[in-house]
């Protein structure tokens, strides 16, 4: 099963991360959660510290470039397929990185992918 990381991810209602692991753990995808503060969303926990997770297919931000630096080598290092740049989320700078380590950057919304059959 293909496995998605949030990070960003929140249990405010309102945020797009909440509705996006609600859609992708509607969908049938294996959702994992990263963010600022110990919650849970769509029944899964999340995580405030990063884990070595594996199998990571797709990761999806919801935090702004500024302060994607710090994960920058977290995220390289689990080999993603790709990784998803929300709007508001575009940073040219790590998405040449991406390329370069054969990872590819999207800019898209995760919850239009999803609608659209895309994802």
């Amino acid at each position: 099963m293909k496995q998605t990381l949030i990070i960003g991810a929140s249990e405010n209602p309102t945020r797009y991360s909440f509705l996006a692991a609600q859609k992708l753990k509607a969908k049938g995808y294996s959702v994992l959660l990263l963010g600022r503060r110990k919650g849970s969303v769509a029944g899964q926990e999340i995580h405030i510290q990063p884990l070595p997770w594996e199998n990571i297919d797709t990761v999806t931000l919801y935090i702004n470039p500024g302060i994607q630096t710090a994960y920058y080598d977290y995220i390289i290092s689990l080999n993603p397929k790709r990784v998803i740049f929300n709007p508001g989320t575009e940073n040219r700078e790590f998405e040449d990185i991406l390329v370069a380590k054969n990872i590819v950057p999207v800019r898209a919304c995760t919850l239009v992918m999803l609608t659209t059959g895309q994802y």
